[in-house]
C-alpha cells in the first residue's frame, strides 16, 4: 500500500512538473580554470550575478569544442568560453550586418586581446553562418530582438533554421532571455525587451531541435514581468530562462 501511494505521488510530481529541469551539475575543471584566469580579472565580480559555473556546466560545453556567441556584446561569454574550449577548441564571436553598429566599440576591444582561439566578426549576412561545423550555439539576451522591427515568427523560423544548419548532429542550442509573462507571446520584444518563454521553445522545437532541458539559475520570482528590462527597479535581476536545445 505504501509502495503505491509514494508510486502515485511520484507521478503526480512528474505531472505538475512538466517540462524537464536541469538538476545541480558538476562545474568542470575546464570551466573552473577558465572563470578564475586572470586574463578576466576585471570581469570576475559579475560572475555569481550571471550565475556563470551553473550556465555553463548546465550547457555542457567542454575543452575541444567550437562554439558561437551570437552578438556578444561586450565579450563577457566569449572570454571565459576562450578559455573553457582551450587550444584545440573555438569561438566564433559574431554580429550579425545588421547588428554592426552595436560592434562599432566592443569589437576592436575584443580582437585586441589577441584571443588565439578567438574569430570576432561582423558577419556580412544577417542569418548566422560559421566555416565548420558548430558543437554549441550560445546567445544570450538576444533572442528576442530576432522578431523586431517586423520580423515576428518569420524572422525567428528563419534564424532558428540556420543554427540548426550550423551545428554538428548532437550539437547544442542554448537560448537565455529575460521571461516575459506566460501568454504574452511576442508582444513585449519591443517594448519590455522580453519574451514569452513558451514561444522560444515552441519555435525552436518546430525548426528540428529537442527540447533537453531548462536551468532555472537565472530565475527569479520576485520579478513579475512588467517592467522592462532597462528599468532601474529590476535591471540586472530580471527573471531569465535558460533553455537548451540538440540537434538530432
Amino acid at each position: 500500500m505504501m509502495k503505491t501511494i509514494w508510486t502515485s505521488v511520484a507521478v503526480a510530481m512528474t505531472i505538475a512538473v512538466g517540462a524537464p529541469t536541469a538538476q545541480a551539475q558538476k562545474v568542470s575543471p575546464a570551466v573552473t580554470s577558465a572563470l578564475a584566469s586572470p586574463a578576466r580579472a576585471d570581469q570576475q565580480g559579475d560572475d555569481a550575478r550571471r550565475k556563470a559555473a551553473d550556465v555553463l556546466a548546465f550547457s555542457g560545453v567542454r575543452p575541444g569544442n567550437v562554439v558561437v556567441d551570437y552578438l556578444p556584446g561586450a565579450g563577457y561569454w566569449t572570454r571565459i568560453l576562450t578559455g573553457v574550449v582551450g587550444p584545440k577548441g573555438h569561438v566564433y564571436a559574431v554580429w550579425p550586418a545588421a547588428g554592426a553598429k552595436y560592434a562599432e566599440k566592443t569589437l576592436p576591444a575584443l580582437q585586441a586581446r589577441n584571443l588565439a582561439n578567438v574569430t570576432a566578426v561582423v558577419q556580412t549576412t544577417n542569418l548566422p553562418t560559421s566555416p565548420k561545423p558548430v558543437d554549441l550555439f550560445w546567445t544570450v539576451q538576444n533572442y528576442h530582438d530576432i522578431a523586431n522591427n517586423g520580423g515576428g515568427e518569420g524572422a525567428l523560423k528563419a534564424f532558428d533554421k540556420a543554427v540548426f544548419n550550423m551545428l554538428k548532429r548532437g550539437g547544442i542550442y542554448v537560448v537565455i532571455d529575460h521571461a516575459d509573462a506566460p501568454g504574452s507571446g511576442l508582444g513585449g520584444t519591443e517594448t519590455r525587451h522580453r519574451i514569452d518563454p513558451a514561444v522560444v521553445k515552441a519555435q525552436v522545437q518546430a525548426a528540428g531541435f529537442k527540447f533537453v532541458g531548462e536551468s532555472t539559475a537565472l530565475r527569479n520570482p520576485a520579478d513579475d514581468h512588467t517592467k522592462p528590462v532597462f528599468d532601474p527597479a529590476i535591471r540586472g535581476t530580471t527573471d531569465q530562462f535558460v533553455y537548451k536545445f540538440k540537434k538530432p
